[in-house]
């Protein structure tokens, strides 16, 4: 493998360091280091972070490929500073078996660009009906600690009472898409005056907060941890800050795309802005602001949610829900919480890379830039504004709601286990990245 030498970069913000990394390990970390041999990448006005994780990643392979694959996914995940994603399990056939889960994870090596943790399903094809084959996931290759049937609410009480005591022996986490389905049928977008104006049928905050409230007690009934997907309103903030308050093993999941856009988006009628859970008002996205700044809100996932081009251009009411995100989260997330004085790089650090890495199990991921560490890293100049177009990403669809908008920041360098996968801001071939891994 080739070794190199980061000159000049601002770890977390905070202070300028050289960087050494030989074979796949970082080795030294301070200023002036000797990089006698090492190819040297200057990285002044560059932030180093450790690799980016996305606990909340929709790959779409296998069964629709013409959405996006396990490659595409990856490169873009690449091109936004990740190293590890984990995808979740709303694929054709369902991650609910061993056999599916290894296949994701093989598709994922081959890939090349990131690590690729399957989330294992929680229930048989995500019907909410019967248990998926849990221990199975977990004692299979890709070793699954982390369960979800996002996309879908596990809203029967006795069985996601019986996922998380499943769970709890293995030490596994049950990670729930908190939306009651009597409350939000043939919902449209967020309940409120826009709804009422737009005449589209609303998704009361309230079909959130109630499953929310519940999967918080059912966690400290049976002392197992419960994670929240993708928060969006105010009152979901407030229960699982009340939880916390009361020691129930709970944590909780922010997007960039609810931190930053309202559902006044959908004057528009355009279905790029229909997501589900779905936007909210300027209210909630402060309290999740606020959420994130005091550590109620642990982590800060993605939920990229690829289609294609004729599920979403079409009228709203025929819109899928969903959004791609992995190669606009890190400038979101400046816009929306950095630059506003709400958090620093290292909590960007500690949101988006150490605590997702440690709720999802990825091993050898979400670890500092330290000496005899993996050489997972993320170069990120805050100060690159652009203009986001879809026909200039990397994902495999075009579903972006920052098209033809500015965004701060764009990452110059992302190196998985020592090698770059993305140099000078540009995503490197498959074969470049395979030659140097076996040099």
């Amino acid at each position: 493998m080739t070794d190199y030498v980061i000159r000049n970069a601002t770890l977390l913000g905070e202070r300028v360091v050289d960087i050494l990394m030989c074979d796949g390990v970082i080795v030294a970390v301070g200023p002036k280091l000797e990089g006698k041999g090492a190819r040297e990448v200057d990285a002044t006005g560059l932030i180093a972070l450790p690799g980016l994780v996305d606990p909340h990643t929709h790959l779409r392979e296998p069964g629709r490929e013409h959405a996006e694959t396990v490659l595409t996914g990856s490169r873009a995940a690449a091109a936004g500073g990740y190293t590890c994603v984990n995808a979740m399990a709303n694929t054709t056939p369902t991650q609910d078996s061993a056999g599916v889960v290894e296949q994701v994870l093989h598709l994922g090596k081959q890939a090349g660009y990131v690590d690729v943790k399957p989330v294992g399903a929680v229930s048989v094809g995500l019907k909410g009906e019967h248990l998926a084959e849990i221990q199975a996931m977990a004692n299979s290759a890709a070793h699954v600690t982390y369960f979800s049937d996002d996309g879908m609410c596990v809203s029967d009480p006795v069985l996601m009472r019986r996922a998380l005591e499943y769970v709890r022996s293995f030490g596994g986490v049950v990670a729930q898409h908190a939306q009651d389905p009597r409350l939000t049928a043939g919902s449209q977008m967020h309940e409120g005056d826009v709804s009422a104006e737009l005449g589209l049928t609303g998704w009361p905050a309230v079909a959130e907060e109630a499953i929310v409230a519940r999967d918080c007690l059912l966690a400290k009934h049976v002392q197992s941890r419960v994670h929240i997907l993708h928060l969006s309103t105010q009152g979901s903030v407030e229960i699982v800050r009340w939880a916390k308050a009361n020691g129930m093993p709970v944590t909780a999941e922010a997007t960039p795309h609810h931190l930053s856009l309202d559902h006044t988006e959908a004057r528009s009628y355009d279905p790029r802005f229909k997501v589900n859970p779905p936007l909210r008002t300027r209210e909630d996205i402060d309290a999740l602001r606020r959420g994130v700044a005091d550590g109620t809100i642990d982590v800060i996932g993605t939920d990229h949610a690829p289609h294609p081009a004729e599920d979403k251009d079409c009228e709203w009411d025929a819109g899928a829900n969903g959004m791609i995100g992995l190669e606009t989260a890190l400038p979101v997330v400046q816009q929306s919480l950095v630059d506003p004085g709400l958090i620093t790089w290292a909590d960007v650090a500690r949101l988006m890379s150490y605590t997702p890495a440690k709720l999802c199990g990825n091993a050898g991921q979400g670890r500092p830039v330290a000496p005899g560490e993996p050489a997972n890293l993320c170069l990120y100049d805050p100060a690159a504004a652009r203009t986001v177009h879809a026909a200039e990403q990397y994902s495999k669809s075009s579903n972006t709601p920052w098209e033809g908008r500015g965004v701060p920041g764009r990452v110059m360098y992302t190196f998985f286990r020592g090698v770059p996968t993305v140099w000078d801001g540009a995503v490197r071939s498959r074969e470049e990245i395979r030659k140097e891994s076996h040099v």
